[in-house]
């Protein structure tokens, strides 16, 4: 048998307190290994036992009494150990201890009064399917029953199937060559190695050096209508587009959204959202997408992605979307949601970089790899203090690089707090990158001090860019009109010359009859999670009263 085939494969959570104990785990989650501990010493031993068997920790349940320290001190330790597994606290809520829980980065937090069957385990539930699609250095043995993606560390392509499989909660086991190179051999075809990365399947079916629409294809998702016609089409899947889905679909419109990468758009690509209503201790965007889409397909909406729209056009009361395969789709009412994207760093050989230790967004996927290391983000807004947050629980230290001369202005107060409780995060104001090194991974960036003009090499394992916001809409009609940035402009702004009819644009309704622009994507818009849904939801009512005047 390989080295890499002696990993321990069974997931594992491990339960610290007394109050597991009485809670049926182990036939609950027969799939799992339920480790219980009643002593924090106990579980801290038993937690690096864990480590260095490889083994595949997915979440810890700490209560917050235990009989030799606190829940939360213990977490504190527990999370140099396993800083990817998912933290749960059972505490009494009448106690005042339970409010400091909220500033430590758990992932659940319950009372120890309610029903298990009723809030317990769905908790657990929801936990643990977060966990389905993020990647484990841990290697896939073929008896293992998920897909096992094989490549090298610092590949933009292994870095792209993997990110697509995460956000999409598609379970799999990351092999990096680097530490298993034997692993190779799983992925040879008549003796010849095959293109990385190397996808192996349940089934026995492999895939090589796959396109993201192969991919796709391969694990079952949608992307061709087998219907004409829809009463609305929204293009783009992040939180305007899944609400405007589900608003929709719920309210009987044949609806279909259209997605050219991954369900999520921005939002998707958070680490965590914790200023959303109703998730006290916040929540991953990545949750919040798969949430919505499973909801809106729930409802009967059709998702189609990775497809992308390429071209619209207008026939009389009718709307055509081009997609990129040069198929079309026709609809009453069409509703914009393709949100915005992040500015790339002018930087020389930054491109080259990209995928292989530079990233735009969060790149969750490769937090295993930031182990250890000098890690560096670049922007200003919220989105960079929840990443620094999140890499910071395995970064040996994040630094945030800020043009600006502070964060206040653009960054919540609460997350300025939770970064000043860290020691591993520091903000360097009016800094800037200018320069990036390194051979087939980033090893070096050089920064500038804005004030003085000096520069300085450092070390970085990692670079992650959160700078402003481009609208994607350079692909549109001329006819339809936008601010001198790009953002789509709606309402009374939108009444042009060219308005064809004797009534005023609707509120979300752009220079077009019957094409509706939500989100980022709209001119004015307020650029957070809550306005975007929003606008998902209002249009929808518009879009019953424009489908009034045309049906």
């Amino acid at each position: 048998m390989h080295a890499f085939e002696e990993v321990l494969m069974q997931q594992v959570f491990v339960t610290v307190g007394t109050t597991f104990p009485t809670l049926d785990l182990a036939s609950h989650y027969r799939e799992y290994q339920v480790i219980q501990c009643q002593r924090g010493d106990q579980a801290l031993d038993m937690l690096v036992h864990l480590k260095q068997l490889q083994a595949p920790i997915l979440l810890v349940m700490v209560d917050q009494q235990l009989p030799d320290m606190k829940g939360m001190a213990f977490l504190a330790q527990a999370k140099q150990h396993v800083p990817g597994a998912k933290c749960l606290v059972v505490t009494d809520q009448q106690s005042s201890e339970s409010l400091g829980v909220l500033h430590f980065k758990v992932d659940a937090l319950l009372s120890t009064c309610v029903p298990p069957e009723d809030f317990f385990f769905p908790v657990v539930d929801a936990l643990l399917s977060q966990e389905a699609g993020v990647t484990r250095d841990v290697v896939c043995a073929p008896r293992c029953h998920r897909m096992c993606v094989i490549g090298h560390r610092w590949s933009a392509d292994s870095h792209q199937v993997k990110d697509f499989l995460a956000r999409h909660a598609i379970p799999f086991q990351w092999v990096d060559l680097e530490t298993y190179p034997e692993a190779l051999q799983m992925g040879e075809h008549g003796g010849v190695p095959l293109p990385l990365p190397i996808l192996q399947f349940p089934d026995g079916s492999v895939l090589s050096q796959p396109t993201l629409a192969q991919l796709a294809a391969k694990i079952g998702l949608m992307m061709h209508s087998e219907i004409p016609f829809y009463d609305l089409i929204i293009i783009g899947a992040g939180p305007s587009g899944l609400a405007a889905a589900v608003y929709g679909a719920s309210e009987g419109l044949r609806t279909a959204v259209i997605e050219r990468d991954v369900p999520g758009g921005q939002a998707g690509m958070s680490s965590r959202i914790e200023n959303y209503l109703g998730f006290p201790i916040g929540l991953p965007g990545a949750e919040l997408a798969i949430r919505g889409s499973a909801q809106a397909a729930r409802l009967g909406a059709h998702i189609f992605s990775p497809q992308e729209v390429v071209g619209i056009r207008v026939a009389d009361s009718y709307r055509y979307v081009t997609l990129a395969d040069g198929s079309e789709l026709g609809c009453y009412a069409l509703a914009l949601a393709t949100g915005v994207s992040y500015r790339t760093l002018a930087v020389p050989d930054l491109d080259r970089l990209t995928g292989s230790g530079v990233y735009y967004g969060a790149a969750m996927t490769e937090a295993a790899t930031c182990q250890g290391k000098q890690v560096f983000v670049v922007g200003g807004a919220n989105s960079v203090g929840q990443a620094a947050l999140y890499f910071a629980d395995y970064a040996q230290h994040v630094t945030l690089l800020v043009r600006g001369a502070s964060l206040e202005e653009s960054m919540s107060s609460y997350l300025l707090q939770e970064m000043a409780l860290r020691d591993n995060i520091t903000v360097e104001t009016q800094t800037e990158v200018a320069g990036c090194f390194g051979g087939d991974h980033l090893e070096h960036l050089r920064l500038r001090e804005n004030t003085t003009g000096s520069e300085r090499l450092v070390e970085a394992a990692a670079l992650f860019i959160f700078i402003g916001a481009t609208p994607s809409t350079s692909w549109l009609p001329d006819t339809l009109m936008r601010d001198q940035a790009g953002f789509v402009l709606t309402g009374p702004q939108a009444k042009g010359d060219h308005w064809p009819l004797d009534r005023d644009p609707l509120l979300l309704e752009t220079s077009i009859p019957g094409i509706f622009a939500v989100g980022d994507v709209r001119a004015a818009s307020i650029k957070r999670v809550a306005s975007a849904t929003g606008d998902g939801a209002v249009a929808v009512s518009l879009i019953h009263h424009y489908l009034g005047f045309v049906r």
